[in-house]
């Protein structure tokens, strides 16, 4: 498509890692204009049973990899007075879930970094919002059983799960001109399951 891309694979829960990042992509653009913060894993389990390191694996690349990322790209965007960043939280950061203490922690902290930030850097013409995806159809989503499917399914007025494109289409919209007056909002894409 004509475009230049690079690859680096980076520890987001590692500061050093994300600096050396941002430097590189600097140093082979010039320049940063749209974060999309979507580094996510999960290590479900019920709270009385959850193991530190299970806690700490999802804060730090949930919620750490977040502000990490964050904090090295608005160095380069409030300088430039220009930029976008857009967090990917999840429906669960808002409503909570069983079995998910340590996910829907870091997922509800995304959302209260995203409003911090926006306040912090509007006057530099960045702007900071997050997304709270519902069930997506993906690999992560995948490992359910057909019976959690159905019972999830059944949760959701639009009665099925979002396609990754629902995601891509609102980073789009939030990244582009048409959402450049829109900052600390909190877009929900769940087909209706959290209102």
């Amino acid at each position: 498509m004509g475009a230049k891309a690079m690859a680096v694979k980076v520890d987001v829960a590692s500061s050093a890692e994300v600096a050396e990042l941002f430097a590189k992509v600097i140093g082979e653009f010039g320049r940063l204009d749209i974060l999309v913060n979507n580094a996510g894993i999960t290590k479900d389990g019920l709270l009385l049973r959850m193991k530190d390191e299970e806690w700490d694996a999802v804060i730090n690349v949930n919620l750490k990899g977040t502000f990490n990322c964050t904090r090295e790209a608005v160095k380069h965007m409030a300088k430039a007075r220009s930029g976008r960043i857009i967090n990917i939280s999840s429906v669960v950061g808002e409503m909570g879930n069983a079995g998910q203490t340590n996910y829907c922690a870091s997922k509800a902290g995304i959302i209260g970094l995203t409003k911090a930030a926006a306040r912090e850097f509007a006057k530099r013409n960045v702007t900071v919002n997050a997304i709270t995806p519902g069930f997506i159809a993906t690999e992560m989503t995948e490992v359910l059983s057909d019976k959690v499917k159905e019972e999830l399914q059944k949760q959701i007025p639009m009665e099925r799960f979002g396609a990754p494109e629902d995601i891509a289409n609102a980073v789009y919209f939030l990244a582009s001109d048409l959402g450049s007056y829109i900052t600390g909002h909190v877009l929900s894409v769940n087909g209706g399951m959290y209102m």
